[in-house]
C-alpha cells in the first residue's frame, strides 16, 4: 500500500515502530513545466531509504544509531533543488553507459556513433548529455512478503546521448526484511546498442557531520575488502588500456580487509578504478565487496551480477553544499559502482556490453547492511 503525506517525514522512530514493509509517498518538488516530483520512502521496521522519480536518485539511507535515532549513511541534499544540478551524481541512476568511453565514439558494424565529450574535453563519461539523472521516470510502487519498493519506467529515444535504439527501461529499487536494498536494471532496445547501468550512491557509514577542520568526516577510516584478483589498467585520463593487472603487491590489493587510508597513501591519491569481480555463475550475483566502519561497527556487503566494480573515493568532491548545511570535500563519500567494464566497446577482450535488438538487458545489485 502507498500512503500520501503532505509533509516530509520527521517522526521516523514512531513510523518504524508501527510499520513493516511500508511505502510512504511525498511530494518532493515541482519542475518548471509543472510536473510534480515524488519522493518514495520504503520501510522494513528497522531501516529505510528514500528515492525520487527524478533521476531515480537515492536521496537517503537511514540506519539506527546508538543514541536511538537514525543516521543517514549516504551523501545527498536536503531538498529537491539540490538534485537539479547534482554535479557529483549523488545517488543517481547512470546510463546509457556508465563509466568512460574513449574519444566519445564507438562503432557498430560500419556505423560510427558520436557521444558527448564531457570528460577531459574528448571522452564520454556516464553517458554524456542529457544525463539520466536529469530525467523524469514513471513510478509504480510494489509490495509483497519478500520486499517493498518502487519500479521506474522510461523510454530513452533513439539517438539520445548519441546511442542507437529506443530503449525501454525498467529500474527497480526495493528493501527486504533482512536489511537488503536490491537494485534491478532491465532494458530492451529495438536496435543493437551498448547498455551499462549503475547507481552512483556515495556511502559514509559514520556520518558525523562537519569536523573542527571545517570538512565533513571522511571515509578514509573505512575498511574495504574487494573480491578481485585483477584490476583494469588505465592511462592518465582513466581510459582502460585493455590490460588486466594482478592486484598482488599493488595499492589495488584489497583481497584482505584494509583501511582506505592505507591504500590512498600507497597510491598517492584517491581511487577511481575498476576491479574484475570473481564470478561464481554467469548471470548470478557474487559477493563483490565488504565495507566496515570500525567506530559504528556498521557493515555494507555488495553483491552483483555485473563483471566489474568501480571504487571511487570522492576524489573530485570540493566545497559541495549538502544535507543540513554539511560541506562535502574530497573523501567525504565512497562509491561502489557495479557495472560492465568501462570502454568495453573498444576492447574485444572485455566482456561485451553490446545488447542485440530485442534482447533483454538484466542486471542486479544488492546492498546488505549490518548494524
Amino acid at each position: 500500500m502507498c500512503y500520501t503525506v503532505k509533509k516530509p517525514i520527521s517522526d521516523t522512530k514512531n513510523i518504524l515502530r508501527n510499520m513493516r514493509m511500508k511505502i510512504i509517498t511525498d511530494e518532493f518538488g515541482v519542475l518548471s513545466s509543472g510536473e510534480k516530483i515524488l519522493l518514495f520512502t520504503v520501510f522494513n521496521g528497522k531501516m529505510f531509504f528514500s528515492v525520487t522519480n527524478y533521476g531515480c536518485c537515492i536521496t537517503s539511507i537511514r540506519l539506527p544509531s546508538k543514541n536511538g535515532g537514525f543516521d543517514d549513511v549516504v551523501l545527498g541534499y536536503s531538498s529537491f533543488p539540490g538534485y537539479i544540478n547534482n554535479f557529483p551524481h549523488f545517488g543517481s541512476l547512470i546510463g546509457r553507459y556508465a563509466g568512460r568511453i574513449a574519444n566519445a565514439e564507438f562503432s557498430l558494424g560500419n556505423i560510427q556513433y558520436l557521444l558527448t565529450p564531457n570528460d577531459c574535453g574528448k571522452h564520454c563519461l556516464h553517458g554524456g548529455y542529457p544525463p539520466y539523472d536529469k530525467m523524469l521516470y514513471k513510478p509504480v510502487t510494489f509490495k509483497n512478503r519478500h520486499e517493498a519498493g518502487v519500479k521506474f519506467f522510461r523510454i530513452s529515444p533513439n539517438g539520445e546521448q548519441g546511442f542507437p535504439g529506443n530503449l525501454k527501461m525498467e529500474i527497480s529499487y526495493s528493501l527486504t526484511p533482512d536489511n537488503e536494498i536490491i537494485l534491478r536494471y532491465k532494458g530492451v532496445s529495438d536496435k543493437t546498442t551498448p547498455i551499462n547501468f549503475t547507481n552512483h550512491t556515495y556511502f559514509n557509514l559514520n556520518p558525523a557531520g562537519m569536523q573542527a577542520s571545517g570538512s565533513y568526516v571522511s571515509v578514509l577510516n573505512h575498511e574495504v575488502q574487494i573480491y578481485s584478483e585483477q584490476y583494469l589498467e588505465v592511462n592518465k585520463e582513466l581510459i582502460p588500456t585493455g590490460n588486466l593487472v594482478d592486484v598482488e603487491n599493488t595499492a589495488y590489493d584489497f583481497r584482505k580487509p584494509r583501511s582506505l587510508v592505507s591504500g590512498v597513501e600507497e597510491l598517492g591519491g584517491g581511487f577511481d578504478n575498476a576491479w574484475v569481480i570473481k564470478k561464481e555463475l554467469d548471470g548470478q550475483k557474487s559477493l563483490a565487496a565488504i565495507v566496515r566502519e570500525p567506530v559504528t561497527k556498521r557493515t555494507l556487503r555488495v553483491y552483483s551480477s555485473q563483471p566489474a566494480l568501480i571504487m571511487y573515493t570522492g576524489n573530485f568532491l570540493a566545497d559541495e553544499l549538502g544535507r543540513n548545511g554539511d560541506v562535502y570535500d574530497k573523501f567525504a563519500g565512497l562509491c561502489l559502482e557495479s557495472q560492465a567494464f568501462p570502454d568495453a566497446v573498444h576492447h574485444s577482450g572485455f566482456p561485451t556490453s553490446i545488447v542485440k535488438a530485442g534482447e533483454l538487458y538484466s542486471e542486479e545489485t544488492l546492498w546488505h547492511f549490518e548494524f
